[in-house]
């Protein structure tokens, strides 16, 4: 096994699959919640499993937007070269 770090393809993969694990499961929620209305005549249980389930899509997005921490070696977008216009001395006139 080699230490290179997955493709970019493959993280994608990885990340689209976790975000549609998640999402998953906010039909079944809203399944058992009827479910469980209909058995139990009971809105407060109802909506507790629905109120569960709002949050889902935001983790999901958190989660499949989520990167692999950068390598020392990456360069940042922030690193980047200096152009002769910044590099030139602006000198102030006073007056």
């Amino acid at each position: 096994m080699t230490e290179a770090a997955p493709s970019f393809e493959d993280q994608h993969r990885a990340r689209v699959r976790r975000y549609t694990i998640i999402m998953a499961f906010r039909i079944p929620a809203l399944v058992l919640a009827g479910i469980s209305y209909a058995v139990f005549e009971n809105g407060l249980i109802a909506l507790l499993i629905m109120a569960a389930s709002v949050p889902l899509p935001w983790i999901a997005v958190l989660v499949a937007n989520d990167r692999p921490p950068r390598d020392k070696n990456e360069p940042s977008r922030w690193d980047r070269p200096r152009t002769a216009l910044e590099e030139r001395n602006h000198d102030a006139i006073d007056g």
